[in-house]
């Protein structure tokens, strides 16, 4: 275990005592799941006494939904330049560029699941405020480069796309990366892990009929 560090003071020590704090429930996060996140893992991985914590963040719940804000914010980003200067194109690329740009923030796919479920509700009005205030500035941009990209789908589609997205991902995300008793249970009933050797196959397909079926009714 690492020495504990001293109290922070100064705003920038406490600023990157918070970074430290974030950066150690990503690591977390990203090795065992979002599951298995714990505040005791994390003031242990940061070198911070367990109560010091509550200095920075209220609960576990507002520690992963910051995760969850710079997830929003780094999947718009990569989603914009991806489609940056790109014209005219079929419904099919579009979905290639969501899948693609998505499926690079393994993280986020998980916390996608528990941010409606449990962490929305587990923090003050304010900051839940502050988190959807991010999440649909985020959304906003993706839907506004996705219009601009399309030959099909309009603005009201590319919504509906990115809604299909977002609900696809928090299924496929969790039966795609089962634990122990369900990874052993698909070793003897293949046929029941089939959603699970092929997230990023099946997202794909799904959403490509969501976007053509979307960009029809234009």
């Amino acid at each position: 275990m690492e020495q504990r560090q001293q109290r922070a003071r100064s705003d920038a020590s406490k600023e990157r005592r918070r970074q430290d704090l974030l950066a150690a429930a990503r690591k977390l996060a990203s090795a065992a799941g979002v599951n298995a996140v714990t505040l005791a893992q994390v003031t242990a991985d940061a070198g911070l006494h367990p109560s010091g914590i509550r200095r920075y963040f209220d609960s576990r719940e507002e520690l992963l939904l910051e995760l969850a804000q710079d997830g929003w914010v780094a999947w718009s980003q990569s989603l914009v330049e991806n489609l940056k200067g790109r014209r005219e194109l079929v419904s099919e690329r579009i979905v290639d560029a969501i899948v693609e740009t998505l499926t690079a923030q393994p993280l986020f796919c998980d916390l996608i699941t528990h941010v409606p479920v449990t962490l929305e509700d587990g923090v003050g009005r304010d900051r839940a405020i502050e988190y959807k205030t991010a999440a649909f500035a985020a959304y906003d941009e993706m839907v506004n480069a996705i219009a601009e990209a399309s030959a099909t789908l309009t603005a009201g589609a590319a919504q509906d796309l990115l809604v299909a997205a977002l609900g696809l991902t928090s299924y496929l995300w969790q039966v795609a990366h089962p634990g122990p008793v369900l990874a052993s249970i698909y070793v003897d009933v293949p046929e029941w892990g089939h959603a699970a050797a092929s997230f990023r196959d099946e997202l794909r397909r799904l959403l490509t009929h969501v976007a053509v079926g979307a960009g029809s009714r234009r």
